[in-house]
């Protein structure tokens, strides 16, 4: 299992195109400044002995020692070892919808981002419990095979998006069932589902589904993303700035969150319902259901040590910073010849 220690130190990577262009602007500068006293004869003998290429590999060098810096600092660790450990909890199956309507912004930044961030928040709650990731749209699949390596659970839920599922559609009943299958039939734990949706169901019965989980003992609770009063759906990937989606007359297609399936579903499934409106309490109500089921000891593997790499990185950062360093600007007859960046030898200006 690999992890960093502190991702947290990765986010300094986000100034590394600011760095880059400050020192695009700071040879600009230094090269108009040169080229204004270039007429003299003490400057052309100058530029003669002043390299175009060195400063770029300084700079290439640079930003390679700060990227391994960083990485170094956020400490890239590989578990290395594994042991029995026994745990109380729950098995969760968490049923995601990723069909279009889920990019309606009703919900900051939009339905689908909103749904990873509170399964994010989910998994901070967790203590012991099991969880896995049913996603669906008119088929459902399988993202994540139930486990307690929550790591794992973030890594997985940071590759859902819309366009995994090339099938369209709501296929809830579908997803319901295969929440189901991937429990351990032999586990002596309770289960549980938690169906994350507007609730715009074309496909199946899902309540059907419900009952049928239900009599299986899987409490299924129901969490409704968006607004009754229906909005839009974003076209694109992105989901700005490239309109709305449209039908074949031309009309703009609405989605509403149908409250009233999803509160039909989690009655059959003795479960709770909540809708999540931007604010922490209504999730806290869900955690608060599944805080409340009753917990039972297992066996499990876990990863109870970790191997640290932030050595490497530091260690190769130094050796680019020192190379930086003694790198000078300075023209060398065996430097011209390599050539790196395929400028002339001889100057014009600079």
């Amino acid at each position: 299992m690999f992890r960093f220690e502190h991702p947290e130190f990765l986010w300094a990577l986000i100034l590394l195109p600011l760095l880059g262009l400050g020192f695009l602007w700071r040879m600009r500068v230094r090269r108009r400044r040169l080229n204004a006293y270039a007429a003299s004869a003490t400057m052309v003998s100058v530029g003669a002995t002043f390299s175009i290429s060195k400063p770029r590999l300084k700079a290439v060098f640079w930003a390679l020692a700060y990227i391994c810096l960083v990485i170094g600092t956020a400490n890239p660790q590989l578990g290395s070892r594994m042991e029995e450990a026994r745990k109380e909890g729950v098995e969760l199956m968490v049923a995601l919808d990723v069909s279009n309507s889920m990019r309606a912004q009703d919900l900051a930044p939009n339905r689908l981002e909103h749904a990873k961030q509170a399964i994010a928040q989910l998994t901070q709650h967790l203590q012991g419990d099991r969880l896995g990731i049913v996603v669906f749209a008119g088929e459902a699949y399988v993202q994540l095979p139930i486990t307690n390596d929550y790591d794992a659970a973030k890594l997985f839920l940071d590759q859902i998006d819309p366009s995994m599922i090339p099938t369209q559609g709501t296929a809830i009943g579908a997803a319901i069932e295969k929440c189901a299958e991937s429990f351990n039939k032999k586990s002596p734990l309770r289960k549980a589902i938690i169906l994350m949706t507007d609730g715009e169901n074309f496909e199946d019965n899902a309540v059907d589904a419900t009952v049928k989980a239900a009599e299986a003992g899987i409490t299924v609770h129901a969490v409704g993303m968006g607004s009754p009063d229906g909005v839009p759906i974003p076209e694109g990937p992105t989901g700005r700035n490239q309109g709305y989606k449209r039908d074949g007359e031309g009309n703009m297609v609405v989605t509403r969150l149908n409250e009233t399936m999803l509160q039909e579903i989690a009655a059959a499934g003795k479960g709770t319902y909540v809708r999540d409106d931007n604010s922490n309490s209504a999730l806290g109500r869900l955690y608060d259901s599944i805080g409340k089921m009753e917990k039972k000891v297992y066996a499990g593997k876990v990863y109870t040590d970790y191997e640290s790499y932030f050595q490497w990185f530091i260690f190769i950062s130094i050796v680019l910073y020192i190379l930086e360093m003694m790198l000078s600007d300075r023209r060398s007859l065996w430097w011209e010849k390599l050539n790196l960046f395929g400028n002339s030898s001889t100057p014009k200006n600079f």
